[in-house]
């Protein structure tokens, strides 16, 4: 017998010891795939991955108090080629191998994520230019209810009544906050203060939506708009003391890194209003740093206005993780 008629015969006695009804490697049964609105058990954890993340971010204020010469837009260039850094780091680490086919798998939705971070990152700095700190803050309080209207309009996601509560104190512990000090100010710097609500607004949103989707790369876009845009508005002037540079790279690599991280991962389990409002914690604690290390004394408004934001997220985080996780309401397709 030759050599192909004992291999031949060989796979015949094999077919012949399975069992009848084989047919081969079993597809995953739709019906036990996790539905959209599965429990996610998650959320609390979440939500203080992301408190966390607003934590680092304030101590964003006392770094820029620690600048000695740095202008806005040199900032923004030190801080950007730092999150660069960071976070090309930490997606080359999370898919070795994979690191191009990972910055192209976040698609269109992707780039327009970059592109609506981009314009936040510079109309914040516009804002703060040509307006008072008091109506930036404010008006960047409407960044969770501006989150929640374009969820709802294009991802059909409802908003928790609980959500809806703490949105409602948070608001007005930021109103207490920056309340003597809202004036009507310049139009243009108002209207760069809601271009950046805006525009984080829609990021988020997209984030979202595209949670199955490794979004990291979106960073890497955005930061190299800012870039592009802040080099020729600081006239190619880069030079600066070795301190500016260490602190804006500092900035930008690890507070902004860290935070932008948690983002992404937070979005993954929270609705797209919860994940900006637990941002308003950067608001209320970067005063307090300030105070704390430099001396700069806030006023009592600004303390008891911070306290209620806090009070408000951390009240609504306990509950989400000593109360039974309920259905999660979660985006499908845009409608």
């Amino acid at each position: 017998m030759t050599g192909e008629h004992i291999l031949l015969d060989k796979l015949t006695r094999l077919a012949e010891s399975c069992p009848s009804n084989f047919s081969g490697p079993r597809m995953p049964d739709q019906s036990t795939l996790p539905s959209p609105h599965a429990v996610d058990s998650r959320r609390g954890y979440a939500m203080l991955l992301m408190a966390l993340g607003s934590t680092a971010i304030s101590f964003g204020g006392l770094v820029q108090r620690s600048l000695e010469v740095a202008d806005p837009w040199q900032i923004n260039i030190y801080r950007s080629l730092g999150l660069i850094v960071a976070i090309a780091a930490i997606v080359a680490f999370q898919n070795r191998g994979r690191f191009f086919g990972t910055l192209l798998s976040v698609g269109r939705y992707g780039i327009l994520a970059g592109v609506l971070l981009a314009g936040a990152g510079i109309s914040f700095i516009q804002a703060f230019a040509h307006t008072t700190i008091a109506n930036a803050l404010f008006i960047f309080g409407a960044i969770p209810f501006f989150a929640a209207l374009l969820a709802r309009l294009f991802l059909g996601e409802r908003l928790r009544r609980s959500t809806g509560v703490t949105m409602l104190f948070a608001g007005g512990g930021l109103a207490l906050m920056v309340f003597n000090g809202i004036n009507i100010g310049s139009g243009f710097g108002n209207l760069m203060a809601l271009a950046t609500a805006l525009c984080f607004a829609g990021y988020a949103v997209i984030v979202r939506y595209r949670r199955r989707v490794e979004m990291l790369p979106t960073l890497l876009i955005g930061s190299a708009l800012i870039i592009a845009v802040s080099l020729p508005a600081s006239g190619g002037s880069l030079a600066l003391p070795l301190n500016d540079i260490l602190l804006c790279l500092f900035w930008g690599g690890c507070l902004s890194g860290f935070v932008n991280w948690t983002f992404i991962i937070a979005s993954r389990h929270l609705a797209a209003a919860e994940v900006t409002l637990l941002m308003l914690i950067e608001f209320a604690l970067g005063p307090v740093w300030v105070w704390w290390f430099i001396g700069e004394t806030p006023n009592r408004w600004t303390l008891i206005g911070g306290s209620v934001i806090i009070a408000a997220v951390a009240v609504r985080a306990i509950l989400e993780l000593i109360n039974k996780p309920r259905p999660e309401q979660t985006p499908g397709q845009p409608v």
